[in-house]
């Protein structure tokens, strides 16, 4: 075990208790930081299951505030969800100040020369909390801004509503299902009867592209208009994020209607045939079946090798704009596997090769840009 690096970069900055001594005694590991008070599950734990309108809105502002600040640093917490929100101690001037804790799955979105990390996706690999994770999450892509953000929306609509319509799944295939009722439950039925400005929020961070600055300012202005006019009163300290909020004026609440030349209004993430893939893995032991989607020509080998490393073979491919699917099986009879992507629909002399060496086609697909991926194989095909 190791201290994460992070808790001495972000170390007193904006929300983030100050650490005052880490190091090792004997076989401990030890950190010595800002003593807090409770976690905003403990406070809506202790008042029966509910939290204000006003007091989620604080939380909202507040929050945005930290992890633009956090952001700004190079880091995204990768943990984002009521128990790591604590207040300060109570009876101090603190009481009502909000921090993020738990950097323990924090990572660095900024790489080389302050340039954004590249993107990658391992389905295989899940990091986070599987309530309040983002979709990305869930799929194994490499997080960004954009899974904090997501995964401070659940939490808000947690506090809110008491319950995310995800809660309740068991077993081994839980983190599946709950990917799958994330990704059907669009924003309305999310949020319910809740303030408009929590569907708007819920709708800008869902849509938000892998590495797409966001803009912090505006999604505080949604709720700013939800507390109340004077920040001495309100249930949670706001101060951290007035800078923010001043940035935009007399813009409050207008994120969705406003027009600029940022970005192009986005539609809810519902899904369309052809154009939103994901990856899915069996959960079930042993895994018999497995699909990649979304998948470009330079990242195949690396789902195939994979595949053929767990004893599966593609038993079928297709492709749409130019981006392939395979389904991979443990059952095709299968013993062997070439493929090759082709600029021409067939590459004759590849294939004329290959059957010299005994393998047949076994699946093929065609792109839009007159490319193909032929598929052959040796052994017997069987039906599972």
């Amino acid at each position: 075990m190791e201290l994460h690096p992070s808790g001495s970069t972000l170390s007193g900055n904006h929300g983030v208790p100050r650490v005052h001594y880490k190091g090792k005694q004997g076989e401990f590991y030890i950190m010595v930081m800002d003593m807090l008070g409770p976690s905003l599950w403990d406070v809506w734990n202790n008042n029966s299951h509910s939290m204000s309108v006003e007091m989620v809105a604080c939380i909202a502002i507040e929050a945005i505030s930290i992890l633009e600040k956090m952001h700004s640093k190079g880091y995204v917490h990768g943990d984002v969800k009521p128990e790591n929100f604590l207040l300060g101690p109570c009876g101090t001037l603190e009481e009502k100040k909000l921090f993020l804790v738990d950097l323990g799955l924090a990572t660095k979105w900024k790489g080389a020369g302050n340039g954004h990390i590249e993107y990658d996706q391992r389905p295989d690999v899940f990091r986070g909390t599987v309530r309040y994770a983002s979709v990305h999450a869930h799929l194994g892509r490499t997080g960004s801004r954009r899974d904090d953000l997501e995964s401070l929306a659940y939490t808000l609509i947690f506090l809110l509503r008491g319950r995310l319509p995800w809660q309740g799944y068991q077993g081994d295939n839980k983190g599946f299902l709950v990917s799958k009722k994330k990704m059907s439950t669009s924003p309305e039925s999310l949020c319910g009867i809740c303030p408009q400005s929590f569907r708007h929020f819920v709708e800008y961070v869902v849509n938000l592209k892998f590495d797409e600055e966001p803009n912090y300012a505006k999604c505080i202005s949604l709720f700013d208009g939800i507390v109340g006019p004077h920040p001495d009163t309100r249930p949670i300290n706001t101060d951290g994020a007035q800078k923010l909020i001043y940035q935009v004026g007399q813009k409050r609440g207008r994120l969705i209607a406003e027009e600029d030349d940022e970005q192009p209004k986005k539609k809810i993430r519902m899904g369309m045939p052809a154009t939103q893939w994901i990856s899915v893995y069996s959960a079930r032991r042993p895994m018999k079946q497995r699909y990649h989607y979304n998948v470009a020509d330079d990242r195949l080998v690396q789902h195939i090798l994979k595949g053929n490393e767990d004893g599966l073979f593609i038993s079928s491919v297709s492709s749409s704009a130019n981006l392939w699917a395979l389904i991979m099986d443990a059952g095709t009879g299968f013993t062997a596997q070439v493929y090759e992507i082709s600029q021409h629909f067939l590459h004759k002399e590849w294939i004329l090769e290959q059957w010299e060496r005994n393998y047949y086609i076994t699946a093929l697909a065609g792109a839009n840009s007159g490319s193909s991926l032929v598929i052959m194989s040796r052994g017997h095909h069987s039906v599972i």
